[in-house]
C-alpha cells in the first residue's frame, strides 16, 4: 500500500469518527450543553484540518478556499481552551470578549490578502511553489507555534487552579475527571509539539520527513479521537463543574493581608470550629458523595468564605481531605466490625460517601497507610 492510499484511508476513518462524535455531542441531551457544543466545534475544525489530504486530491491547484481551509487550524486550540473553561466552571457562558480568541485566525488571513487571496491563479501557483521563501507563510507558522505554547500553558494553569478549587470546595469523588482532562490535554500537547516538528522539516531540505510525520500525526489523531469517543459514550457525565466566581484560599488570605483585616477572630474561629465538628459527628453530611462547602456553610449558618478559610487555611486541610477523613473513619469502624465481615469493600465505600473505588483506595491509604483490603486482612 503506497503512502497516498494510506493517507486517504486514515483520513476517511478519522473524518467519519470526528463527524460522528460531533453529531453525538450536538444531539445528546445533557445539562452541559455549552461544553458539548464547544467540543463538537473543536472536532469539526479538526475535521476540516484533517481533510487536506482529500481536498488536495480533488483540487485543481492552489485556491482561496484551500488556503482558507488551512488557516482554520488557528481556531483549534482557542476552541479547546474555551471547552476546558466550560468543563471546569459550571457557570461558564460565552461572552463577546471571547471573540478575541479569533484574532490569530483573522491575522493569519489578513497577511495572506495582498499576495494570495487577491491575485490571479498563476500568482497563487508561484506563491505555493516558492512557499519556503514566502514571509507570509513563515509568519503564520511562527504565529501558530506561539499560539500552541501560549494556549496550552494557559490550559495547564487553568486545570491546576480548577483542581485546587475543587479540593478546597468539594468533597465529591469525581476528581479523577480532572486528572483525565489533564491527561487528554497532555496528549494533545505532545501531538501539537510533533506538528511543530513536522513544520520545521517542511521548511527545510528534508521535506520528505515532514510527509511521514504527517502520516504518524493522522494515525495518532485517529486513536485520540477514538479514546475520547470511548470516554464520551461510557462517561457522558464525566465532569463535575465548580463555580466560576470561587476564589482560591491563597487569594482570600492575600486579600485579608492587604486589607489589614481578618475574616474571623480567634474566638469566632473556635466557635465555628466547634459548630462544624458537632455538625459533622451528629448529622454525618459526609455520607453525601456530592457534598460541597456551600452545603455545609448553609447548614451551620457560617459564610462560605469564613468556612473555607477555617478549613483550608486554619486547619491546613483541603475541604476534600477534611470530608474524606470522616468517611475513612466510618469505613475503618465498619471494617473492624465483626458483624460486617461479609460486607464487601465496594459496599462500604458507597455507604460512607465515595462513589469511586480508586478514590476510596487513595484516600484510605493516605489516612491509614494501607489499602482497605490489606487493612481488613491484618485485623
Amino acid at each position: 500500500m503506497d503512502k497516498i492510499n494510506l493517507l486517504v484511508i486514515v483520513t476517511v476513518i478519522s473524518l467519519f469518527i470526528s463527524l460522528f462524535l460531533a453529531f453525538f455531542l450536538l444531539t445528546v441531551k445533557t445539562k452541559h450543553k455549552i461544553s458539548n457544543v464547544l467540543f463538537a466545534i473543536f472536532l469539526l475544525v479538526t475535521a476540516i484540518d484533517l481533510s487536506h489530504v482529500l481536498f488536495n486530491l480533488v483540487a485543481g491547484g492552489p485556491s482561496n478556499l484551500g488556503m482558507f481551509r488551512s488557516t482554520v487550524a488557528f481556531l483549534q486550540i482557542p476552541v479547546f481552551y474555551l471547552y476546558v473553561l466550560s468543563v471546569c466552571y459550571a457557570d461558564f457562558r460565552l461572552k463577546p470578549k471571547h471573540l478575541l480568541h479569533l484574532l490569530p485566525f483573522l491575522i493569519a488571513n489578513v497577511v495572506l490578502l495582498p499576495r494570495f487571496y487577491t491575485v490571479d491563479a498563476a500568482s497563487k501557483i508561484d506563491f505555493i511553489v516558492n512557499r519556503q521563501n514566502m514571509v507570509e507563510l513563515q509568519f503564520n507558522h511562527i504565529l501558530v507555534h506561539i499560539q500552541v505554547v501560549v494556549y496550552f500553558t494557559a490550559v495547564f494553569i487553568l486545570l491546576r487552579k480548577a483542581k485546587k478549587l475543587y479540593f478546597e470546595n468539594n468533597a465529591g469523588t469525581n476528581i479523577n475527571a480532572y486528572n483525565w482532562l489533564f491527561q487528554f490535554t497532555s496528549v494533545l500537547t505532545i501531538l501539537y509539539l510533533i506538528v511543530i516538528l513536522k513544520n520545521a522539516f517542511k521548511f527545510s531540505d528534508y521535506a520528505y520527513i515532514s510527509e511521514w510525520i504527517k502520516i504518524a500525526i493522522l494515525i495518532a489523531q485517529l486513536f485520540i479521537i477514538c479514546w475520547y469517543l470511548y470516554k464520551a459514550l461510557n462517561h457522558p457525565d464525566l465532569f463535575r463543574n465548580i463555580d466560576l466566581k470561587l476564589k482560591l484560599v491563597s487569594d482570600l488570605v492575600l486579600e485579608e493581608k492587604n486589607s489589614g483585616q481578618s475574616a474571623i477572630g480567634e474566638k469566632e474561629y473556635k466557635e465555628e470550629l466547634l459548630k462544624l465538628q458537632r455538625y459533622m459527628t451528629e448529622e454525618k453530611p459526609f455520607l453525601n458523595p456530592a457534598l460541597t462547602i456551600q452545603d455545609v456553610a448553609k447548614k451551620i449558618k457560617v459564610p462560605v468564605r469564613d468556612l473555607s478559610l477555617l478549613i483550608n487555611h486554619k486547619l491546613e486541610q483541603h475541604f476534600y481531605d477534611f470530608i474524606n477523613a470522616y468517611r475513612i473513619e466510618v469505613a475503618v469502624d465498619m471494617l473492624k466490625d465483626a458483624s460486617k465481615s461479609k460486607v464487601t469493600i465496594l459496599e462500604i465505600l458507597y455507604e460512607v460517601g465515595f462513589n469511586s473505588k480508586s478514590s476510596f483506595n487513595t484516600a484510605f491509604k493516605k489516612h491509614t497507610g494501607n489499602t482497605p483490603t490489606s487493612y481488613r486482612k491484618h485485623l
